[in-house]
């Protein structure tokens, strides 16, 4: 067992009297970080398994009943339910269980998608549950060289500090081109460099492609297919509806359900455009990221490799860095995220929202030598905005430099 960044909080919140619900795409983790945390549950419900999926589809009594059944003792039942979206009953008896009896079971769901809870209107037990999220690694879980060759010196981290949690062991340094070539699901990090490839293929006809279409019920397979590969292949652009709709033949209204479908799965995440600016001739078109860029590429239809990174690396660049920040803002529950860019032609990568309010504007070059040219857009911003007091510039730089009075080009390792 590898620590996650989640691993402490999650073990501290599962001591807290409520259902526990954990979210995650699948292959981040969830099922192995639960089993560390959850060692010997009284009851194990695993419904990616067909035959136990169909038993409690055929009798939904038949969970609350088993519970029951649990005998009556000072410690409370630890019951883990995995993939508990495939059965959403489940939730529905766990509310019946809970305000019967909220100490005598510790109820913990687990789930890799949010549609058809969403679709049937299932109970997520508000004001009974606290709800968790696990992605793909950060930082903070998978050191770059520099910082795993003085393990005794912490990163410092520039634009947006998360919390240390104590992690005490983590997953294996890698440098920028193997993070951008082969993402960083946890389980793909761990393999050779040989399997990478095929996994995350593997990964992308399976999940992506056979999984959702379970999921969702999708009429037109084919459609969807192309669908999936051209969202892939646009994964950190600006979404144009018409033009996927036109390019792949299917409606607006069904393309704009599919992002949706990919969002439900947590495999993607909508970048709205900032709206906090006095201008307005602001773009309002989100852009549309997959949620890890080994998958993104598996998808597209491409091989994912070094290779492939290096005849585009700037656009692979700006997606991690809007993960890395994503994830980040996501474990610490506040802030926002966002980019900007305006019809005059002024733009910015990233604009980070941090917890305590302030605005901080991200551009990402993928230069070793940032210039000031570099940063124009970032400064001009941070003059016109009083939520706004530093601006950053996220390149390949061995070492932080200022730029501008108030930019700095920052190292990646250090983001």
């Amino acid at each position: 067992m590898i620590d996650r960044w989640l691993q402490r909080p999650l073990a501290e919140d599962l001591c807290r009297p409520f259902v526990h619900i954990l979210f995650g795409a699948r292959q981040t983790g969830k099922s192995t970080l639960l089993s560390h945390l959850l060692p010997t549950p009284s009851l194990y419900y695993n419904l990616a398994d067909p035959e136990e999926r169909s038993r409690l589809l055929a009798d939904p009594g038949a969970f609350r009943r088993e519970c029951e059944a649990l005998p009556h003792r000072t410690q409370p039942h630890v019951v883990f339910v995995d993939e508990a979206q495939a059965v959403p009953s489940v939730f529905d008896a766990v509310q019946v269980l809970y305000d019967r009896s909220r100490l005598r079971w510790k109820f913990v769901l687990c789930g890799s998608s949010a549609r058809k809870l969403r679709q049937t209107g299932a109970n997520l037990l508000p004001g009974r549950s606290l709800l968790h999220r696990l992605f793909p690694l950060i930082l903070a879980e998978r050191p770059s060289p520099t910082d795993a060759a003085t393990p005794d010196a912490a990163a410092t981290s520039f634009v947006l500090p998360i919390p240390a949690t104590g992690v005490g062991s983590s997953f294996p340094a890698a440098d920028l081109e193997e993070r951008l070539a082969y993402g960083d699901l946890p389980g793909v990090v761990l393999l050779d460099e040989a399997d990478r490839t095929r996994i995350l293929s593997t990964f992308a006809t399976v999940y992506l492609e056979e999984e959702i279409r379970r999921e969702a019920l999708v009429r037109d397979w084919g459609g969807f297919v192309n669908f999936l590969r051209l969202a892939a292949r646009e994964s950190g652009n600006v979404v144009n509806y018409a033009n996927i709709s036109r390019e792949v033949g299917l409606s607006v209204a069904t393309i704009k359900s599919h992002y949706q479908l990919l969002e439900d799965m947590f495999v993607g995440v909508h970048i709205p455009a900032y709206s906090g600016s006095a201008r307005k001739a602001l773009l309002s078109t989100p852009r549309f990221v997959l949620f890890d860029l080994g998958i993104r590429h598996a998808a597209s239809g491409a091989r994912p490799g070094v290779d492939l990174v290096r005849a585009d690396p700037g656009r692979y660049f700006e997606q991690w860095v809007v993960l890395e920040l994503w994830k980040r803002l996501q474990y610490l529950g506040a802030g926002r995220l966002s980019f900007y860019r305006t019809r005059g032609g002024a733009e910015i990568d990233v604009m980070v929202e941090r917890p305590d309010g302030e605005i901080v504007p991200v551009e990402v070059k993928w230069t070793q030598r940032p210039a000031p040219g570099d940063a124009r857009h970032v400064e001009a911003f941070v003059r016109e905005h009083s939520a706004a007091t530093e601006g950053f510039v996220v390149c390949r730089c061995p070492r932080p430099m200022r730029l501008t009075p108030h930019v700095t080009a920052i190292p990646w390792f250090t983001l």
